[in-house]
Order: C-alpha cells, then structure tokens, then sequence
C-alpha cells in the first residue's frame, strides 16, 4: 500500500489524541521509510533505477530487513520504546505497535512479496502488486474508503467540524494516490509519454518516493488539525 495505512494514522490519532499525529503517521509508514534507509546503506536495493521506468507490477526489491516478520518483531520494540519516551504512556507506544502490525496486514493483501526472513523462507502475502497489480489497487482503495468513512462519521459523533475544503484536501490526498498508482500499474511514465533517457539527478526511484512520503506526511499534519469543534 501506499496512501492506504496513512488512514490508520487519522484513527489511532482520533482515538488516541495524547500522542501527536506526526508519530502516528510515521508509525503507520514505518517499514516503508525503513525501507528507503536499507536501499541506501545497499541492503535492499530497489529497481528499475529510474523512476520514469518504474512501474508497481515491475519494482523488485527484496524487503528483507524492513518488511519481513523476523525483523518486524524487532520494529515492534523500537516503537513501543519511541512513544513510550516521547509522550511517558505505555499506551501511546502500544497503538504505535498496532499501527506497525497494521502495515504488515495491509501489506498481506496490497503489497510486494514479503517473508518470514528471506525469500527462501515462508512467503507470508499475497504479493499482488507483482501477481495481480489491478486488484491491489482495488483493495487499498476499498480499505481507505471505509476507513476515512469511519473516521469522518466518528468526527461527526464527537462534534467535530470541518470546511468543504479542509475535508476534501484530505480525501483529495488518498485519491491523488489511487489515481497515481493506478496511472503507473503496469505502463512507465517512460512509455506512457515516450519521455527520452536522461540522468538529472533527480528521476531516480527512491528519492521520488521520499519526497512522496514526507510530502503526504507533512500534508496531512498540516490539514487533519484544522477543524472546529461544537459544544454540545
């Protein structure tokens, strides 16, 4: 998933307001930038290199120490730990750990292959992005629909207002990730728009997918506050 496990953040920031929604978002990604720190120190190296030739049923990478559910216990520790120091509340910690074994179930269904540890070992996912791109997609876009479904009515219940605006810039983030995954599932910008090769600097994967997911981080951090509560 991409957008998908940001929702998870909103939630367990609903519920759970003592802890900051900037740790819930990057609780709720937390494998995925981890992911981008091993491609670097060289230990899941991610192709195609070039982000105009990238496509989601095309990307290889194996995802041994960020994803698979060896090092995932690992993970689990590391933010407990994090919102436990940070905010003094074993729970806050806690609703970290469940965002984290959130991101792996998502993953279970709309995500690469992932393992127990290794891709020798028990494959433990669907792999639909590899196998059956289509209905990935499809199943992210249905889990964030009934999540944001949930979150905004909850809103509601608690007396919280938002503008037409405030909430269409939310929703607007989760179909703006839909719409991209869905442009790139199987066809490259490269040959969508017979873009020629080149070396920028700047067309390379993994830094496009940072600047993405610090973008929808910080996006969303900006946005979900701004609203008005209703005294009853």
């Amino acid at each position: 998933m991409l957008a998908g496990h940001f929702t998870t953040a909103l939630i367990a920031h609903q519920k759970f307001p003592k802890g900051t929604l900037l740790y819930f978002l990057f609780a709720s990604q937390l494998q995925d930038l981890l992911w981008f720190i091993f491609h670097y120190l060289g230990l899941e190296r991610t192709e195609p290199t070039d982000v105009f030739d990238t496509t989601l049923s095309n990307m290889a990478v194996n995802m041994l120490y960020s994803h698979d559910l060896v090092p995932l216990i690992f993970w689990l520790g590391l933010i407990f730990l994090v919102g436990k120091i940070l905010f003094k509340d074993n729970k806050i910690g806690l609703v970290g750990v469940v965002l984290v074994l959130g991101h792996f179930v998502l993953d279970f269904f709309s995500g690469h292959p992932h393992y127990l540890f290794g891709v020798e070992t028990q494959a433990i996912g669907l792999g639909n992005y590899a196998t059956n791109v289509f209905a990935a997609i499809g199943i992210e876009a249905v889990a964030i629909a009934a999540m944001l479904g949930y979150y905004f009515t909850q809103e509601a219940k608690n007396g919280i207002q938002r503008t037409t605006k405030n909430k269409a810039s939310i929703i607007g983030l989760f179909v703006f990730g839909i719409v991209f995954m869905l442009s790139i599932a199987t066809t490259s910008f490269r040959e969508l728009f017979g873009i020629p090769e080149f070396d920028l600097g700047f067309n390379s994967s993994v830094p496009t997918l940072i600047m993405t997911y610090l973008g929808m981080i910080f996006y969303l951090n900006y946005f979900v506050p701004k609203y008005s509560v209703v005294h009853k």
